[in-house]
């Protein structure tokens, strides 16, 4: 009976200390809840690498604004969506179509309120390589604040398009202001 324990025991041991089928878990800047998007702000970060520092640099800036321009996209494309299907107005089509056209032309220009939350730069001399992190955010109150600006002067959309398009933009905007006042 003493051998069998022991033989269960010496198991048990080798099996706790055998690696994982995936490899050693890394732990990365700018991970856990304070850099995940939520109520009140749109949030990426990005993770470059190269033999030089600038260009490591610039593709985490890249990486992490375009991982915010896709969940701003996704969201605006989501209110849209929601509004097509509360309403039987028969341009109300259109009128998303409109809305998630405008985005896009937000997102290629600079956005109003994006902050640099982070920024960390590695240095490996084995390889002669810099791997640097980036963390950007953006309030939503004020995401959505600009883009009722741009609705205002965007010359494509009619009257009617762009009263939509403001109420649509001021519901989000009353959302996450409840959000930022409830923090």
């Amino acid at each position: 009976m003493k051998s069998v324990c022991s033989l269960l025991a010496v198991a048990l041991f080798l099996a706790a200390c055998s690696s994982s089928p995936f490899g050693k878990k890394v732990k990365e800047p700018f991970q856990g809840n304070a850099y995940e998007s939520n109520n009140r702000f749109f949030r990426g970060t990005g993770k470059g690498t190269s033999s030089q520092d600038n260009i490591a640099r610039a593709k985490a800036d890249l990486e992490a604004k375009a991982q915010l321009a896709g969940q701003v996209n996704t969201t605006v494309k989501q209110v849209a969506d929601q509004y097509l299907g509360q309403t039987e107005n028969e341009k109300a089509a259109d009128v998303a179509d409109k809305f998630q056209s405008l985005v896009r032309q937000v997102m290629n220009t600079n956005i109003s309120d994006l902050r640099k939350i982070g920024e960390k730069k590695f240095f490996n001399e084995k390889e002669n390589e810099y791997t640097v992190f980036m963390a950007y955010e953006i309030k939503k109150n004020a995401m959505f604040r600009f883009l009722k600006k741009q609705a205002k002067t965007d010359q494509t959309i009619d009257e009617r398009q762009r009263e939509v398009i403001e109420k649509i933009i001021d519901e989000e905007i009353k959302k996450a202001d409840a959000e930022d006042a409830s923090n």
